[in-house]
């Protein structure tokens, strides 16, 4: 590939960090090596390294978007850093071609004392702007991130969310070759953050090259062409989206006895050109141990979980169930599926109703259900009688990790019997062609398309 259809290559990059358990070992580092070289001995090292990023190699061409995705402290600001040229590499190498914005820390490169149309000038002679070209693009920086009369009050004045608009609305703006954006988006609000996203669809369109680094699974899939996963500063894997984004998913949430053998085999496989589809099909000659709990996942287990109190009702358990009424968590896209809350009520109550619901990872309801349905409630129930309620779901919404809840209703006090949040967690699983967006598919067959 020549280098002029490359926008950023990376090649062998390292970042080495020395720890001084001490000040006073930083003092020793830097006289004892010196004087111990004079004595004819060799340099002792006062410092532990630490290496936040460790021989990283990877190209991306122009005008395409690319998904950083990892743990934390995996590497991803680190490498974004780097790439921007704001943090200097230990070993390796960043080639950039083009001009080069980026949202990195929230307020990163701002003045706090300038007011924001002061800021707005500083950042853009900072881009390689000049006043004309700024005062061309002005407006359009103001109107996007939408702050009012704050564009002319100092920027310690500002909000969070302002700032990041601010800061995103110059960024973008500039119409960069690169553009690199951290997780500063998360703090935006809902309108904000749709907005930020249509404007990184229309820098794409036009050819500008997007790293982008972020938590949501749903975010990398819809915006990036490929994704980069690291694990302990490493790369893992580089490829498609939809399957980073998987194996990714498999390895959090895999138990901690065998996320060390997935890490050699995901690395295995990217080293050796391997499609990634052939570790997580079972192509690479997989344990028994998975083949039998591949549609169980012991790590999928809740770490938000909320209990409220019992009132009337006692839920022992939620458990899915497949059409062989086996327990899973491991979901296929629109397969069906029971969904089952077994308890009991501790006292007499009356006008009883039960819910479930699923929650996205940001704890929006994506759907829910209710028995009886709205208006209706069930007579009377005893102390002592145990209930087991099914709800039958067809899986519609998409690829992803979601949250099931829910709980026991009465119509009359105390109102909520019992109630658990986010009592077990579920993966529905990938498909190989995914049209729909979102978190529901709501498409029925493949479109038609007709010209006339």
């Amino acid at each position: 590939m020549s280098s002029n259809d490359l926008s950023i290559r990376v090649s062998g990059l390292s970042k080495c960090y020395q720890i001084y358990d001490s000040p006073r070992d930083r003092l020793k580092q830097f006289v004892g090596p010196r004087l111990q070289r004079l004595a004819g001995r060799p340099p002792r090292q006062y410092f532990r390294e630490f290496w936040a990023l460790k021989d990283v190699s990877f190209e991306i061409k122009r005008g395409e978007t690319i998904g950083i995705i990892g743990r934390n402290g995996s590497g991803k600001s680190t490498l974004l850093q780097m790439i921007c040229g704001t943090l200097t590499p230990t070993i390796g190498d960043v080639e950039t071609n083009g001009r080069v914005a980026a949202l990195l820390e929230l307020g990163s490169g701002f003045n706090p004392e300038f007011t924001g149309h002061d800021n707005v000038y500083m950042n853009g002679a900072v881009l390689g702007l000049s006043k004309e070209e700024v005062d061309e693009r002005f407006d359009d920086i103001v109107a996007f991130a939408d702050i009012g009369q704050f564009i002319e009050q100092p920027v310690k004045t500002y909000s969070s969310g302002m700032v990041v608009r601010l800061a995103f609305a110059v960024q973008a703006t500039i119409n960069p070759d690169i553009f690199v954006v951290d997780e500063a988006l998360a703090v935006g609000d809902e309108k904000f953050q749709r907005k930020c996203f249509a404007r990184l669809e229309e820098l794409k369109n036009r050819g500008s090259s997007i790293l982008f680094v972020s938590h949501s699974p749903m975010s990398v899939i819809e915006l990036c062409d490929k994704t980069l996963l690291l694990e302990r500063g490493q790369r893992l894997l580089y490829g498609p989206a939809p399957e980073a984004v998987r194996a990714y998913q498999k390895l959090i949430y895999a138990p901690a006895e065998h996320q060390e053998r997935m890490v050699q085999e995901y690395r295995l496989a990217d080293q050796s050109g391997l499609d990634i589809k052939d570790i997580d099909s079972g192509k690479s000659a997989p344990t028994q141990e998975a083949i039998d709990s591949s549609d169980f996942d012991p790590g999928l287990v809740p770490e938000t979980t909320t209990v409220y109190p019992i009132q009337g009702a006692e839920i022992f358990s939620f458990q899915v169930v497949d059409s062989r009424q086996r327990v899973v968590n491991v979901l296929e896209p629109r397969g069906s599926y029971e969904f089952i809350v077994s308890g009991r009520f501790t006292a007499d109550v009356a006008a009883v109703y039960f819910g479930i619901h699923i929650r996205s990872t940001s704890g929006l309801v994506v759907t829910g259900q209710r028995y009886p349905e709205e208006g209706n409630y069930i007579g009377c129930a005893r102390a002592g009688q145990n209930f087991r309620i099914s709800f039958g779901f067809r899986m519609d919404v998409l690829p992803g990790i979601y949250f099931i809840g829910g709980g026991v209703w009465s119509n009359e006090e105390p109102n909520c019997l019992h109630r658990i949040m986010d009592a077990i967690m579920i993966r529905v699983m990938p498909v190989d062609k995914q049209r729909s967006f979102g978190y529901v598919d709501i498409s029925l067959n493949e479109p038609r398309l007709d010209i006339a």
